[in-house]
């Protein structure tokens, strides 16, 4: 629900500065990516400390099932007051930030992360199946769902995402993120 706020600060004067806006801002998807270990979840977890101070209602979608509460807490998010969904499938984790979305009544939503994000069919296939394509369909069908809903009611959706070698990439940059280009 829109309550005049444009944008929530990352918890980094720096980076709301080098954002333009000010922060990450409301009503639309955001993408944070980068190498293992190299802050994410800890930025997403500070902007979700700085939306709570703000009065907002957020939501984090833990695919990694890796959500350290006392961490957390020590970065000022009031873990009593935050949603927290372990979702065991890309679908169900997908279906849960669109259902949080369509229901107006939480602004900010962080998915950890989009390399989770497995397809149900790839978790009970037999281990040499493939599944090439299956989780860029699955995200690609998601996000316009969800693009649609974000602008209705006016939520934050920031999606995690890690970065990964290409294989075999001798020109270019070698770099990629996980789930194709949706």
């Amino acid at each position: 629900p829109y309550h005049g706020h444009r944008t929530v600060s990352t918890g980094s004067l720096s980076l709301d500065i080098a954002l333009g806006a000010g922060g990450l801002p409301f009503g639309r998807i955001v993408e944070i990516y980068g190498p293992e270990s190299s802050g994410k979840t800890t930025l997403t977890l500070q902007a979700i400390a700085e939306a709570q101070k703000m009065g907002k209602t957020c939501a984090f979608i833990d695919a990694e099932h890796a959500l350290d509460p006392v961490y957390a807490r020590k970065l000022g998010v009031d873990i009593d007051n935050l949603l927290v969904s372990q979702p065991d499938t890309g679908e169900q984790a997908l279906e849960i930030a669109d259902a949080l979305t369509r229901s107006g009544a939480v602004d900010m939503i962080v998915i950890d992360s989009v390399a989770a994000l497995t397809p149900k069919a790839e978790i009970e296939g037999e281990m040499g199946d493939s599944h090439m394509g299956l989780q860029a369909r699955m995200l690609s069908q998601a996000m316009r769902k969800l693009t649609a809903n974000i602008k209705n009611s006016n939520t934050l959706m920031v999606f995690i995402n890690q970065i990964r070698m290409k294989i075999g990439v001798m020109f270019g940059n070698p770099e990629t993120t996980t789930g194709g280009n949706a």
